[in-house]
């Protein structure tokens, strides 16, 4: 009689951190899962915690090589420099990691997965590492792939509205302290208003973005690169070639924070090989289950942060045939950046191993 086999153990390394308990969240509120044992990882200041997933209490244990011992698959939420250093760690314990940092998302040898659009490449796996794309990038991939493969995309415009929380909590809790600082204050009536009320309600100079966020929109996000470029814009060119396997896709980014807490929105100009409609595309986005089409212009309908946060899908509207742009569609995409973004992508990766 054939040996029953073994459900797979999971490790969730960063399961006190932001992505990490949103992850957490999602374990719990999945109907089933395929784990055997799902195991917490974190640093030595978090371990010992208790945290209940499925039901059960579990203790966070400290990041060491031990603690990979068993384990099947690796899931880490943590900075490029731990990713960097112990996702190499897990693989010799006998993992596979799936790291969301961006330690190795343009390695060769380790592929770029989004299981709507390419999950076969979880099997191309030469260093036992797969990455999950940026958050941004993220937001868009199952619209764009899904169009991709109906009509082959060839050129791609994009302009990213970004949360704070793209920022970290140090993003989110600043834009909090701002926001405190300014209401009711009467300030935005002349310029350096927002700046005065930032300085009088004490606020420290340093701050993670490069201007106030509060009743403003900064056209920065990452950090500088060649040419005026940032991170993030480059993020969103790499990237998108290589989730959809289009090397010489022609791709522009301009990436803009602004005062949301979470869930970012992006303006998407999408360029085609083949004749597209827009009848065409709200048929492509309404048989993919992980896309909710809200496109309806006569009565205003259509996707915002606050009305998607907390929601697994992306959330796509304002679809257009551009003017003067022939096979070329303009839309609106938004995506919970630590949910979709982050926390389910990893996961969903994970099952797609597991199944």
């Amino acid at each position: 009689m054939a040996q029953e086999k073994k459900a797979p153990t999971l490790a969730i390394v960063g399961a006190t951190g932001a992505v990490g308990t949103v992850m957490i969240d999602i374990i719990n509120h999945r109907e089933s899962v395929p784990w055997g044992e799902i195991r917490l990882i974190a640093s030595a200041r978090s371990a010992g915690k208790k945290i209940t997933v499925r039901g059960q209490e579990r203790n966070v244990v400290e990041l060491a090589p031990e603690a990979f011992d068993g384990v099947d698959i690796a899931l880490f939420d943590v900075p490029d420099e731990i990713s960097a250093r112990w996702a190499p760690v897990a693989v010799e314990r006998g993992a596979i990691a799936v790291d969301n940092s961006g330690a190795f998302r343009m390695d060769p040898d380790v592929p770029l997965v989004v299981p709507e659009v390419n999950a076969a490449k979880v099997h191309e796996r030469a260093k036992g590492i797969i990455a999950n794309p940026n958050c941004t990038t993220l937001s868009m991939m199952a619209a764009l792939g899904a169009l991709h493969r109906e009509f082959g995309l060839r050129e791609l415009v994009v302009a990213s509205y970004q949360a704070a929380s793209g920022a970290g909590q140090e993003g989110i809790e600043r834009l909090h302290a701002e926001i405190a600082a300014v209401a009711g204050k009467g300030v935005g009536v002349r310029a350096g208003d927002v700046a005065e009320a930032l300085a009088a309600a004490g606020l420290p100079e340093e701050t993670p973005f490069k201007a106030p966020l509060a009743l403003n929109v900064v056209p920065w996000a990452g950090s500088r690169k060649d040419d005026g470029w940032t991170s993030e814009e480059l993020k969103v060119r790499n990237e998108s070639r290589k989730i959809l396997g289009i090397p010489d896709l022609k791709v522009s980014a301009t990436c803009v924070r602004v005062p949301v807490v979470t869930t970012h929105s992006l303006a998407v100009h999408a360029s085609f090989e083949r004749e597209v409609t827009v009848e065409q595309a709200h048929q492509v986005f309404e048989a993919q289950p992980t896309i909710v089409l809200q496109d309806d212009h006569d009565n205003g309908v259509f996707p915002t942060p606050a009305g998607v946060v907390g929601g697994d899908p992306t959330f796509v509207g304002r679809v257009r045939q551009a003017l003067d742009f022939p096979n070329t569609l303009d839309f609106f995409v938004c995506g919970d950046n630590l949910r979709k973004g982050a926390a389910l992508n990893t996961y969903e990766i994970a099952e797609t191993l597991a199944n």
